[in-house]
């Protein structure tokens, strides 16, 4: 079956999938104002069965466990989907679909997919996709809700990214000294006019970095559908809101252009911390997120296993930050009272997931809370839980994490 007829069918099965969830059309609203609500579980073309949080826009989470969060590698029938906008095409036609480079340059582009497989180097990197609000749920611990989908740890994935660099594509269409900016967008579109556009912003200097590229490809094999087909930009370290999906436009400005998504919604307060420290919710300077904070996250044993004395067990999960690189992982049995060094498994890149472990052989029956907690190599290390800053958004979460299990 060639490509085009490929993405048709693909099309074809999305709208199957959705319309099983058409009666659940408020799952997201449901769930954000019912945290016990069990999102259904629906398999979506190129998807095993995920957790469905929303079918328009597509919002599905990736179960944790042994399988995802140990690896370091997420494969892609399991990675998450995250889509902000209901109207995303059902199909791509490779044969029209164009990458268009213009705005203040010298030679505007129009690129099929096999202009730029062909006509540029390729470029592979190993990196961490993360939404902004995954872990969102664990604010609640701090005693403050927050805004938006209460992921769990199941909006994050690594993958092996091929494309072409960024910086390569606006090299070849000759950017102008008076640019400044560039402004990304792709082809989700908004249901109403007046909603934006998901329309993201860097500046040039960023855009120039090495690691920054357009991806055609995941863990060697054309990009899901569902996860930005057939260009995604990838921006390593940095949270997965900016790495716009279905890239259709590049454009090279002299302005910064006004965009809701980086003015508003993906924001956090202009200050050290973050963080909320006083005033109502829109009462502060903002900034939108970037950088990715230090982080790990158990993926065995899942929480409240139930574990027989003296069994042998291996801990284990993945560690990842903005790109500084995994130092250590510390394991504590005795509530943050002692840390003991767990055994970092094999290192894919700094942007990548870090596997670790920790072996255990539980000697004595009861309940235990096994807690993990990461350090870069540039001293950064997860707070605990009463010690990270609280935002309205929920977004940056990286607090010590942990795993009530009994020993039987």
């Amino acid at each position: 079956m060639d490509k085009f007829s490929r993405r048709n069918f693909l099309g074809a099965g999305l709208l199957l999938g959705a319309s099983s969830l058409f009666a659940k059309e408020t799952t997201k609203a449901i769930v954000n104002k019912n945290p016990e609500f069990i999102p259904p579980v629906v398999a979506f073309p190129e998807k095993k069965p995920m957790k469905t949080i929303s079918d328009r826009p597509p919002l599905l989470a990736s179960n944790r466990g042994r399988e995802l969060f140990t690896e370091a590698i997420t494969p892609n029938d399991q990675f998450f989907v995250r889509w902000h906008l209901p109207d995303m095409p059902m199909y791509v036609d490779l044969n029209e679909f164009r990458l268009e480079v213009k705005g203040s340059v010298n030679t505007p582009l129009s690129l099929s997919i096999d202009d730029l497989k062909s006509k540029f180097e390729p470029a592979e990197i190993t990196a961490v996709l993360q939404c902004g609000g995954n872990s969102r749920k664990y604010y609640a611990v701090t005693g403050q809700a927050t805004h938006g989908v209460q992921w769990d740890h199941d909006a994050m994935g690594c993958a092996v990214w091929k494309g072409v660099r960024l910086k390569d594509l606006l090299t070849h269409a000759g950017v102008k000294d008076s640019a400044k900016w560039v402004g990304l967008n792709g082809l989700e579109k908004p249901a109403m006019e007046e909603t934006p556009d998901f329309f993201r912003e860097m500046e040039i200097k960023e855009a120039l970095e090495d690691q920054i590229i357009v991806a055609y490809s995941m863990n060697g094999e054309d990009l899901p559908y569902l996860n930005g087909f057939p260009l995604r930009l990838v921006i390593p370290g940095h949270f997965s809101d900016s790495w716009v999906k279905m890239l259709s436009e590049i454009m090279i400005m002299d302005e910064y252009r006004p965009s809701f998504f980086m003015d508003v919604a993906y924001t956090v307060p202009d200050n050290d911390c973050e963080c909320v420290i006083s005033g109502s919710d829109f009462e502060y300077k903002r900034k939108p997120i970037a950088a990715m904070k230090v982080k790990s996250v158990i993926g065995y044993p899942l929480p409240e296993s139930a574990i027989k004395k003296g069994s042998r067990i291996k801990i284990a999960g993945v560690a990842f930050d903005q790109g500084k690189g995994i130092k250590e992982v510390m394991i504590s049995l005795d509530n943050a009272k002692s840390w003991s060094a767990a055994k970092l498994g094999e290192d894919h890149g700094k942007f990548a997931f870090r596997p670790w472990s920790y072996d255990w052989e539980p000697k004595i029956k009861g309940e235990y809370t096994i807690m993990v907690r990461a350090i870069n190599r540039i001293g950064n290390i997860q707070p605990m839980p009463d010690e990270i800053g609280w935002n309205a958004g929920g977004y940056q979460y990286n607090a010590v994490d942990h795993v009530n299990v009994k020993i039987v």
